[in-house]
């Protein structure tokens, strides 16, 4: 049989067509169908569609073929290009943007054709799981070198930050001295005690850690590796870098690794130092560094705000825990009083930088920074308390075995008064600090042994107490704690003058310390009167003791013979005389070596004795010129008094060489 005949095949189409044009005029004018009519349409409708789905089916299969085919061209190109890549050696984006925007373009377009072919449900035996399975080696390989340029890029576009810009020279290198020792035997504590200044307010500056050229590169390559879930190679690639980076941020900072043990074992000098840089670099990294960091996380990772938090906690973590680490080696430190102001820095600044904290770490990626810091910043405050209440009781348990020389202003009061005039600096801190540590301990009970209290002070006292900040308190009864320390090194003296001039002495400088600073404020005008009211009876107590029994000797109380009125003995008048000079020169002798430092109050306190003494010496003499010889008047009243300024200089002399021939 030969092949069907072209012809006779469109003959018998067009003789089927007329047929269902017959059919159709023929239902339009019959409205009323057999039941073996309708049969019959129904079958051939129902012949008709299994006839086109045949038809469909052939060419959705062909289509089929064709987008596979094109797909695996596709693939095959994409994966001769990537090989091509791998071989050479150098940096896509380092030849140019329009060669690394292709390359992301193509990688794109595996991961495009992955989400089709995935569509497919392909078997595991299939062309298309073959076709998947090699486009997934060639997302894969595109990934590794596209995280490989990323790093590449975020190493090699780091901006060049000066070490000079943020260093900060060392005490020695300003030429400072370290006056925060706590040295009671040494003058060089005196008004030199200073807080660093540690500048306050939110401000952050932003500064381009990356250069910002090749922020639009970076993120297009983040969200790329996003799209195609390789979201955790990009993360870690980048807190690697970064990571590094802000170490180096602690390096220009002079911030060096160091462990508690080591710490712990430092000397003061050296500790000092590392506090107050400690001090600086904690802020400029916070408000500089981490702030420009979180900055450049959100610019790279803009498409998922949690990831932008994550990456910056996982890149900044080590760097922060490093300079937290520092500070609580300082916490678990001894508690010595040289090092309360440096501590107090510490802890405000930490207090200054928390809502930085709070703001830069919200979420839970954050959690464990934020808890840390706040441990810390408890940790230095529990040591702040600790350190001040340890230098009150350093303060008490100050021992002399020998007395002060010459009587003067000793140097405890001098270290103390500096110290806790710097303190009122810290007020807000401290009255945080102290509000729940022994308010009741700080009840201004004087000293145990001082001359007689006015009752007038005493309701004034504890009225003024009642209204006292925890740190009023706590500075009233260190006050307190250092007269009774003064009294008892008092005590040492042989002389009881001295001891009275010593006490003289350390209240008026205490009292002048207090009026002439914000500790007015604090303690109150009523403490000010209360201790002036205590050096002037110490100064009436030394007039008393050094010239009580010499002005006795200037009474004529005791010159008249007995039984003969008017008449008064010669002999006695010039032992009296005699008397007078032997003891004047021995108060010129000693006391000429003992010290008054304040010019004021030792001028008041020789215009008292030259009222007294001279006033008296000038009557005697006045009244019995004529009972004594010439010769036996030794000074003339103002060669008395001349001698009197030579008093409280510090240097001992001697009259003996003034002596009339």
């Amino acid at each position: 049989m030969g092949s069907c005949n072209p012809m006779m095949e469109v003959v018998e189409e067009e003789k089927l067509i007329a047929a269902a044009r017959l059919i159709l005029r023929e239902l339009e004018s019959n409205k009323k169908l057999s039941n073996e009519a309708v049969r019959i349409l129904e079958d051939l409708g129902a012949r008709l569609a299994a006839m086109a789905k045949i038809d469909e089916s052939k060419e959705d299969e062909e289509d089929g073929n064709e987008e596979l085919s094109d797909m695996k061209g596709r693939i095959d190109s994409i994966y001769d290009k990537v090989m091509t890549l791998e071989v050479g050696q150098s940096m896509i984006w380092d030849s140019g943007t329009d060669e690394a925007k292709e390359y992301l373009k193509t990688v794109d377009e595996v991961r495009r054709l992955i989400e089709r072919l995935e569509g497919l449900n392909p078997s595991k035996n299939s062309e298309e799981h073959e076709l998947l399975r090699k486009a997934n080696d060639v997302l894969q390989t595109s990934m590794a070198r596209i995280e490989e340029e990323f790093k590449h890029m975020l190493v090699h576009n780091r901006q060049n930050l000066e070490r000079e810009r943020f260093s900060f020279r060392s005490t020695e290198d300003e030429g400072l001295d370290d006056s925060s020792r706590f040295s009671f035997g040494d003058d060089s504590v005196d008004d030199s005690i200073q807080r660093d200044s540690i500048s306050r307010g939110s401000e952050v500056f932003i500064m381009d850690l990356v250069n910002p050229n090749v922020i639009p590169d970076l993120k297009n390559i983040a969200n790329l590796m996003f799209d195609a879930n390789y979201n955790k190679e990009c993360s870690q690639a980048f807190i690697s870098v970064r990571k590094d980076a802000l170490d180096d941020c602690l390096y220009i900072l002079e911030v060096e690794k160091t462990s508690i043990e080591d710490v712990l074992k430092m000397e003061w000098a050296a500790l000092n130092n590392k506090i107050r840089r400690w001090t600086k670099a904690l802020k400029v990294f916070v408000r500089i560094y981490l702030a420009s960091e979180k900055f450049l996380c959100e610019q790279i990772f803009c498409q998922s705000e949690s990831m932008a938090l994550f990456c910056f906690a996982e890149s900044s973590k080590a760097s922060i825990l490093q300079l937290l680490n520092f500070a609580e080696a300082i916490a678990v430190g001894t508690h010595q009083p040289e090092k309360l102001l440096r501590i107090l820095d510490m802890y405000e600044v930490l207090v200054d930088l928390t809502p930085d904290i709070e703001s830069f770490y919200p979420d839970e990626n954050g959690s464990y920074l934020r808890a840390e810091f706040q441990d810390v910043l408890t940790r230095v405050g529990d040591c702040v308390t600790a350190t001040f209440l340890d230098f009150k009781n350093a303060v008490g348990s100050n021992v002399s075995n020998a007395a002060f020389p010459g009587g003067g202003i000793h140097h405890l009061t001098r270290y103390v008064m500096n110290y806790i005039r710097t303190l009122i600096e810290y007020s807000y801190s401290l009255n945080t600090l102290l509000k729940d540590h022994g308010e009741d301990q700080g009840q201004d009970q004087g000293s145990s042994s001082s001359p007689d209290t006015s009752p007038a002070f005493e309701d004034d006292s504890v009225n003024e107490n009642s209204c006292l900040s925890p740190m009023g308190l706590h500075f009233r009864s260190l006050m307190s704690i250092l007269e009774s320390n003064l009294e008892e090194k008092s005590r040492l003296y042989k002389e009881e003058a001295l001891g009275h001039l010593f006490l003289m002495n350390n209240i008026h400088y205490m009292a002048e310390k207090v009026k002439g600073s914000e500790l007015r404020t604090l303690l109150g005008d009523n403490w000010i009167r209360k201790h002036n009211w205590k050096f002037q009876q110490h100064a009436m107590s030394y007039e008393r003791s050094t010239w009580s029994s010499i002005l006795s000797l200037l009474r004529d109380e005791g010159l008249y013979h007995s039984g003969n009125s008017g008449s008064i003995s010669k002999t006695l008048l010039k032992d009296r005389l005699q008397g007078f000079y032997t003891a004047f020169e021995e108060i010129y002798k000693s006391q000429t070596g003992w010290s008054i430092p304040n010019n004021q109050l030792c001028e008041d306190l020789r215009i008292s004795m030259s009222l007294k003494v001279i006033q008296a010496y000038r009557t005697f003499v006045g009244r019995h010129a004529n009972n004594i010889s010439e010769k036996y008047i030794k000074y003339s009243a103002d060669d008395l008094e001349n001698y009197l300024l030579d008093l409280f200089e510090g240097s001992p002399r001697s009259l003996h060489s003034f002596h009339r021939k």
